[in-house]
């Protein structure tokens, strides 16, 4: 028989032990479990990073990198894309980075990724203009176009891709050797065409004014028959990376037109600096190159 506890009587502690329950210590720890959330951002932060290590990357190659079914990466992809992390390419075959994960990026931008971004301003241009459009790049004493557009317009048209031209006797070549991405080699200058300018001091002054105006014109000095205009496209720092050029016959350019072309190579040149991170508004973009007056 069990004698009865009184009000002073300390009680069993076995009395109150709970039935097959260990004892745990004050500083067991406590097991981390992720939540959901944290789960989600841990898999879309392994995305973006496999995707700015190597691009393009299909949906398949993500699932695998990231270890789950392609559907359930789809809806970390759809995010990246609404913040402009993550782009697909124009036929949505493989991802790129977007405009913002390029525009904070330290280690610049590569040449397939500057040509994904000219896309939109290019095709502006050839709408707007009805000429070929294209991207150029400087290289060593030339210029390399990399991405073309065609124009409505069949006289005049080219394929440019691929080719190097002179920097002397050309609208982008002008634009690299007026804002210091180029340098003239040194001897004579060629001349291709009777219309080119083979005189250092007259080029100098033509630079001058491309400085001023802010953007670049040939006519016939590449080519007879062509005209051209060429926009400078700025990376986050200000630099000259780049051209945007609109060229075609030279009896549709009078010079009227190649002005209203300078300002809309301009603008398209301007929007596409912008999604490389340069920060300048369009109206200080103009000002900034010496107030040119349009028509």
């Amino acid at each position: 028989m069990t004698p009865d506890r009184g009000a002073g009587t300390q009680p069993d502690p076995a009395d109150l032990a709970l039935p097959n329950r260990p004892m745990e210590s004050a500083t067991t720890p406590v097991p981390h479990r992720p939540s959901a959330d944290s789960t989600a951002a841990e898999r879309a932060a392994h995305v973006l990073a496999a995707v700015l290590e190597r691009s393009p990357r299909t949906l398949t190659e993500l699932a695998d990198v990231v270890g789950v079914a392609a559907i359930d990466v789809a809806p970390l992809v759809a995010a990246l894309e609404r913040h402009d992390l993550l782009a697909w390419d124009a036929d949505r075959s493989g991802l790129r980075p977007g405009t913002a994960a390029l525009r904070f990026a330290r280690s610049g931008i590569g040449r397939e990724d500057l040509v994904e971004l000219a896309q939109p301003s290019m095709r502006r241009l050839a709408e707007e203009s009805g000429e070929t459009a294209n991207l150029i790049l400087p290289r060593p004493a030339a210029t390399e176009a990399i991405a073309q557009v065609d124009g409505r317009h069949l006289l005049g048209a080219t394929n440019w891709i691929g080719r190097e031209l002179g920097l002397h006797c050309t609208a982008a070549g002008k634009v690299f050797l007026a804002f210091g991405a180029a340098e003239l080699p040194d001897g004579e200058l060629a001349s291709v065409t009777p219309a080119t300018v083979t005189d250092r001091e007259r080029l100098r002054r033509e630079l001058e004014a491309v400085r001023d105006q802010g953007y670049a014109t040939i006519v016939d000095e590449l080519e007879l028959g062509l005209s051209a205009v060429a926009a400078p496209v700025r990376d986050r720092g200000g630099a000259v990376i780049a051209a945007l050029t609109a060229s075609g016959a030279s009896l549709r350019l009078a010079p009227q037109r190649l002005r209203l072309l300078g300002r809309v190579s301009l603008e398209q040149a301007h929007a596409l600096s912008t999604r490389l991170g340069h920060d300048a508004p369009l109206d200080e973009y103009l000002r900034s190159r010496g107030g040119a007056a349009y028509p």
